[in-house]
């Protein structure tokens, strides 16, 4: 006797179980009871009760995406404690139009803070925007606004002032590199411009008001909205690389309180993110502490940091150096890294590590190796290059990578443009993020989006399908990117699948369509292992369904 099933569904099935396909399943409370062919699902059907879905010729039919890295928190919040600055915006426009409706808006809301993200470091660097120039627009509220990247900001005097830097009489208390893992820039005058770079850039957005930028119902608001977006897009898996942006944690209250309520319909995992400047102890402690936020669908047991900033940026930690001489920002040492390292995960914490250059990979991978259990999956997230020897220790400690598939695109003239201006070292500007590496060397990969830092790149999983298989952005005037790097299909799907469940730790359970594992499925309107590949970025989930339960339905 066979139990009765919820629901059947027959199609053309990609399980993500070494890339086996399947013509049918069937889901009993929610979870897979059968895969298999047609005629032996038949045999769950209970005419009258069982719900039968044909989807045979249609698309494709394939485990539910997760995405092992991004920034939802801000990106969804932004519009609503904030504004949100167009990646195209000059400095001129910045400064004539944008900040003044950004005053006018927190004067109308009685904000504490003129808070901002988007600008860009590259249209902004020739004529970067001041504190002056700033102060003249706004002088009595704090201005902070982060670059589209959320590695660079800009600030007012009466911000600096709050967060310690100088004194409103123009007294300067920080300089230069006073500020671990951070630049603030200085001016012809001797006084900080208002430009900060990497780890001084969240030292003073942490002097801000967040309690009350970042309240708990808005926090309760912006997890609704990451879960209506994600869904949209076909995940249910998603790690939040900055759980706690604001300074507080009301973003762990508020997903706890939405998933207690049966109203989380995906698997959050926030991160709980410390940096150079800061006590890592009493960081790690309340991490620790935070675990009491855990439920069946919120998972909280990653501590995060920034190793270095990013290489375009011009300070991820690099080797050989940039052309003008300097190799970029490192916000510790290997051996503190490694001390770290030990701490969190003898506290039985993940470390999620945000790394680009690849001396930082370097240290990370050491301190990893040296520090760390194996069995705690250590993380690299981005990881824009690696030496080769360092692939093979990633792969002997169970290190996994978090990979932005999604960047591995540039316009034709991208390394031209990035050699004339110094924006990587020599012999990497035509190279960006491995991806096929991490697959020939037996490392765990998954895919982040990164939202809302795309770097004009999609942020749905076949946008970055399509870019990880191709190398080329739809509609950009590139050509393939790194082609030695490039995925193939069932390569990219398992990143975006099954291997963020392994980033999750929740193989077991979700991941791909299997007898026993809960049935997070979509229905996909393009067959993305048949359709030509540059129709890939077209697909779209015509319907999500998470743990047997349909909780997304496109409208058309």
């Amino acid at each position: 006797m066979k139990t009765s099933a919820d629901l059947v569904v027959y199609g053309k099935i990609f399980t993500s179980e070494n890339n086996q396909l399947a013509e049918a399943f069937a889901v009993k409370d929610g979870k897979f009871v059968y895969v298999g062919d047609k005629k032996g699902a038949e045999a769950f059907i209970d005419p009258g009760k069982t719900q039968v879905l044909d989807y045979t010729g249609k698309g494709l039919v394939m485990p539910a995406c997760g995405n092992g890295h991004a920034h939802y928190s801000i990106g969804v919040a932004l519009p609503m404690v904030g504004t949100v600055v167009s990646g195209k915006t000059t400095p001129e426009e910045f400064l004539k139009e944008v900040v003044p409706a950004a005053v006018k808006k927190a004067r109308e809301t009685g904000a504490t803070t003129v808070f901002g993200f988007g600008w860009n470091y590259i249209a902004f660097m020739d004529n970067m925007p001041t504190r002056q120039q700033l102060d003249a627009i706004c002088s009595d509220i704090p201005v902070y606004f982060a670059d589209d990247e959320g590695h660079k900001g800009l600030a007012n005097t009466l911000c600096l002032v709050r967060a310690g830097i100088m004194k409103a009489d123009g007294t300067v208390l920080k300089r230069d590199k006073d500020i671990r893992g951070g630049e603030i820039v200085m001016g012809p005058d001797g006084t900080p411009t208002g430009f900060l770079k990497e780890q001084a850039g969240t030292f003073v957005r942490f002097s801000l008001d967040t309690e009350h930028l970042y309240p708990l119902d808005v926090a309760k608001v912006v997890v609704k909205k990451i879960q209506e977006q994600l869904l949209s897009e076909g995940y249910i898996m998603y790690i939040d690389g900055w759980g706690n942006y604001f300074n507080n944690i009301n973003f762990f209250k508020a997903a706890h309180e939405a998933d207690k309520a049966g109203e989380m319909n995906m698997i959050l995992a926030l991160t709980y993110e410390t940096d150079s400047w800061g006590n890592v102890d009493e960081a790690l402690s309340k991490a620790v502490e935070v675990q009491k936020y855990a439920t069946k669908h919120l998972k909280t047991n990653w501590f995060k940091l920034f190793m270095d900033g990013t290489v375009e940026g011009r300070t991820g930690f690099v080797e050989p150096l940039y052309p003008d001489g300097h190799q970029g920002l490192a916000n510790w040492t290997e051996e503190e890294l490694t001390e770290i390292t030990r701490k969190v995960n003898a506290s039985g914490l993940t470390m999620h590590v945000h790394t680009m250059g690849n001396k930082a990979v370097n240290y990370v991978v050491s301190a990893y190796a040296n520090g760390g259990k194996d069995e705690l999956r250590n993380t690299l997230v981005h990881v824009r290059n690696v030496n080769p020897e360092d692939y093979k220790r990633m792969a002997g400690h169970n290190m996994y990578a978090v990979a932005g598939m999604h960047w591995h695109h540039c316009p034709t003239n991208a390394p031209e443009y990035i050699r004339e201006h110094a924006l990587a070292p020599a012999g990497v500007e035509d190279k960006s993020y491995p991806m096929k590496s991490y697959f020939d060397h037996g490392i765990n990969v998954s895919s982040h989006s990164d939202f809302p830092a795309l770097s004009g790149s999609p942020d749905d999983p076949f946008g970055i399908m399509e870019i990880a298989v191709t190398g080329v952005l739809h509609g950009e005037d590139g050509k393939p990117w790194w082609p030695e790097e490039l995925l193939t299909r069932e390569q990219a799907l398992a990143s975006l699948t099954i291997n963020v469940a392994r980033q999750l730790f929740l193989e077991k359970e979700r991941g791909s369509i299997c007898e026993g594992k809960y049935a997070d499925f979509l229905l996909v309107d393009k067959d993305v292992l048949s359709c030509p590949v540059t129709e890939i970025h077209e697909a779209k989930p015509e319907a999500t369904y998470f743990e047997g339960k349909q909780v997304y339905k496109m409208t058309k």
